[in-house]
């Protein structure tokens, strides 16, 4: 791992901001107050996303749009654009009509990515900010029947001098999930190999084809290989165990200290210059939406928590986030 990630440490600032936001966002209402009686835009609304197809953001809007669409009585189009680490989504974005029918899917990988691989490409002000949605844990995982089936195996793997352990994620170094990683480099004194892929869907295929050790995504994405008993859960970076995933033990149950508020962060924005009064149509759109049986079945199930942020809120936290990305990553 490149050697910014060293300053990681289990009392960061980034923790203190998760855990503050998490508490704010159970205060927030279920939905926002409407800046405006309009209505969303007529017109089919895009979602143009940064992983492909199954990936864990891809499932999310997917699903959510099985009760969004009859509530706003338009279709929605999922459009997978991955590559770059999400600089093709956001290009797609950035020049797309502020009008609220042209949105995307964020993650905390948005923010790191203008700090690292998109700096000076992308900066917040490009964006409108406009609801957070889910916060999803990390897992680390492996083959059914790999040899590595704990934290402990990795590690000792990892220590042995016939190689490199070779870790399959999102994005380049500095991505959410390449950060988690780097956490547990830090707290056991080892070094893996990064290997970067454009979703889910590849990582899990790398994982199963032998091409690299391990993988490490989120619950949402990877519930039905677990289901199917193709996929063995190592850990997972959280303070308890995920119900959906009884067996699979946290990093501190197994004797190793990582910052567990760490998580996947979720959540709607668009080009700059949306309005104000349809960004608050979009966050009422989602959260309502989310409220449904149907969403919250799925997201119990993908032991995700929900998140509630409207445009000012989540304008905030996208602020913030970046500020305190910045001190971690040395920037």
């Amino acid at each position: 791992m490149i050697e910014v990630f060293n300053v990681f440490n289990k009392k960061t600032a980034l923790r203190k901001l998760i855990a503050g936001v998490a508490c704010i966002s159970l205060a927030l209402p279920l939905t926002a107050v409407n800046a405006s009686d309009d209505s969303w835009p007529q017109g089919p609304v895009s979602f143009v996303m940064h992983t492909q197809a199954g990936g864990s953001a891809d499932v999310f809007i997917r699903t959510l749009a099985e009760s969004l669409e009859p509530q706003i009585g338009q279709p929605i189009v999922v459009i997978n654009s991955p590559g770059g680490a999400g600089a093709t989504q956001m290009s797609r974005l950035k020049s797309a009509n502020p009008d609220g029918l042209t949105l995307g899917i964020n993650t905390l990988s948005h923010f790191t990515g203008m700090l690292t691989n998109l700096n000076g490409v992308f900066a917040l002000d490009d964006f409108s900010w406009i609801a957070s949605t889910q916060e999803d844990v990390h897992i680390v995982f492996a083959n059914q029947t790999s040899e590595i089936d704990s934290i402990d195996t990795l590690i000792n793997k990892a220590k042995e001098g016939s190689g490199q352990v070779s870790v399959g994620g999102f994005g380049p170094q500095g991505s959410t999930q390449n950060i988690a990683m780097s956490m547990l480099e830090n707290a056991t004194n080892v070094e893996f190999e990064w290997i970067a892929y454009n979703g889910t869907p590849d990582i899990v295929a790398a994982v199963m084809g032998g091409h690299v050790d391990v993988g490490v995504s989120n619950l949402s994405a990877l519930k039905t290989f677990f289901d199917a008993e193709r996929i063995q859960g190592l850990g997972v970076v959280a303070d308890e165990r995920l119900a959906s995933l009884p067996n699979v033990p946290t990093f501190s149950e197994q004797g190793v200290d990582v910052d567990a508020s760490w998580i996947q962060v979720r959540g709607v924005f668009g080009p700059e210059g949306i309005p104000v009064a349809t960004q608050h149509q979009i966050a009422d759109a989602f959260h309502k939406a989310m409220q449904t049986e149907h969403y919250q079945t799925y997201a119990r199930n993908a032991g995700i928590s929900d998140s509630w942020m409207g445009p000012e809120e989540y304008t905030e936290f996208a602020s913030r986030i970046s500020e305190v990305a910045r001190a971690e990553l040395g920037r």
